[in-house]
């Protein structure tokens, strides 16, 4: 456990790694505008650590030299079943602005999730895995 809070022990870390996985975030900016409100200079930290810790890596955008692309390792999407386990957990017991019809598709269908979530990061799929889901209610 103590190795798995050392590399993902705070909640910004867990949120970039959400990011890239649900939504299909891959930019600095997108994980500044997710509305979570991480500051600039803590989101760079933690896109270090996370790469540090093989979580995460990054890659020179093909279209802007500039700019990074960030896409989870082998070792960060294997965290796909516990990102799943902690939403599901957090609609089940905390207000949240999930709706429950998601949350329920998600729960009755979790083989489903990961596998997609799965075939996500295998083809550099960006589609947002949230709305595949919404209609997963029965």
């Amino acid at each position: 456990m103590s190795i798995s809070l050392e590399l993902l022990g705070d909640r910004w870390s867990l949120l970039i790694v959400r990011d890239l996985m649900v939504r299909g975030y891959r930019r600095f900016k997108e994980f500044e505008e997710s509305g979570e409100g991480i500051a600039s200079n803590i989101l760079a930290d933690r896109l270090r650590l996370l790469e540090r810790g093989g979580i995460i890596a990054s890659q020179t955008d093909q279209n802007d030299r500039r700019k990074l692309n960030y896409r989870l390792t082998a070792k960060g999407i294997d965290l796909a079943p516990v990102i799943l386990e902690m939403l599901i957990w957090a609609a089940r017991h905390e207000p949240s602005g999930a709706p429950c019809g998601l949350i329920a598709g998600m729960e009755k269908n979790r083989e489903q999730v990961l596998e997609e979530v799965r075939r996500r990061w295998r083809e550099h799929d960006l589609t947002p895995l949230l709305p595949r889901f919404q209609k997963m209610r029965e």
